[in-house]
């Protein structure tokens, strides 16, 4: 393991390159990424580098954002098989459509889709900055939100909205159990549930806290309470852990498993021995098509500037 990882990081020092990691990755790859944070991070970071070469340890989409915001460099991924069943929940010509069905609506797409969907889109957000921006639009703006209906059923409960909503949803934030999150506040009555808006609406009413992925750490770091029980992608656990040594944190369980904790598979398909290879072989690189990109990044540069 050591071994691989100095090869790694020779490898990146060779190559002018930068290791974008997502929480939900693997700890391994977390620990030897040089950046890590959530989806609105990452698109920052890749934004702003001056790196020869982009590897972008999480799921496609990434990739894709990342080629889009920098066209001149070489953006890898080490699994390009690691794709979202939130972004394959919103096919690019099925939105398409369902646009042309409601003209006069502002398109507003969440940051995991397609490079394509994001293309037919006014603006992107992520969890971290949905909010914010949504509520920059007036209040009888007429909004196609897609593709997690979860999330935006939130976003409408806490703005007062009624954005149109596509029928799309994580696999991940869809199988928490309610039942057993439940058990689990019985064990730890002083636990405090964190839960991401990519849930269910009926866990987010349970929840003490609901925010992003990066906003569930910050409020673990500066809480008072010593005991979470936290309902998202279980990776996140491991900065949490970093961050709070003296706390615990319980991975909410997902209704269709006897696991205790509820991970991506798409997430944990990139390996150490993936990224090295990636960054020998500088494949697979991501592409996205010309045309795609000057019309997906326009969104995305506006999401960049609502965002501070």
């Amino acid at each position: 393991m050591n071994n691989i990882v100095e090869e790694i990081k020779k490898l990146k020092y060779e190559k002018n390159a930068i290791i974008l990691g997502h929480y939900y990755q693997r700890p391994e790859i977390q620990e030897i990424s040089d950046f890590i944070g959530d989806s609105l991070a990452l698109a920052q970071w890749a934004a702003e580098t001056t790196a020869d070469v982009i590897v972008m340890c999480g799921v496609n989409f990434m990739g894709e954002t990342a080629k889009i915001l920098c066209p001149d460099k070489k953006v890898l991924i080490p699994d390009i098989e690691a794709g979202c069943s939130l972004a394959d929940s919103c096919p690019a010509d099925s939105f398409s459509k369902f646009i042309k069905e409601h003209p006069g609506h502002t398109v507003i797409s969440y940051v995991n889709t397609s490079a394509a969907v994001k293309a037919v889109t006014d603006v992107v957000v992520t969890s971290t900055n949905a909010r914010k921006i949504v509520e920059s639009f007036p209040q009888d703006e007429k909004i196609i939100f897609g593709p997690d209906r979860n999330l935006g059923a939130y976003i409408n409960s806490v703005t007062g909205k009624n954005m149109l909503l596509w029928e799309g949803a994580c696999h991940v934030h869809e199988r928490f159990s309610v039942e057993k999150i439940i058990e689990l506040k019985k064990q730890y009555p002083n636990a405090l549930i964190l839960a991401h808006p990519e849930c269910k609406g009926a866990l987010l009413k349970l929840a003490d806290y609901v925010g992003s992925t990066a906003a569930l750490l910050k409020f673990a770091i500066n809480s008072n309470c010593n005991t979470f029980i936290v309902a998202t992608e279980s990776g996140i656990l491991h900065e949490m852990q970093k961050k709070c040594p003296n706390k615990t944190f319980i991975a909410a369980p997902p209704s269709d498993s006897t696991c205790a904790c509820n991970e991506c598979n798409f997430m944990r398909m990139n390996t150490l021995e993936k990224l090295y290879n990636c960054l020998l072989n500088e494949t697979p690189e991501v592409h996205v098509d010309s045309e795609i990109a000057k019309r997906a990044i326009k969104p995305i540069l506006r999401m960049l500037e609502l965002s501070k």
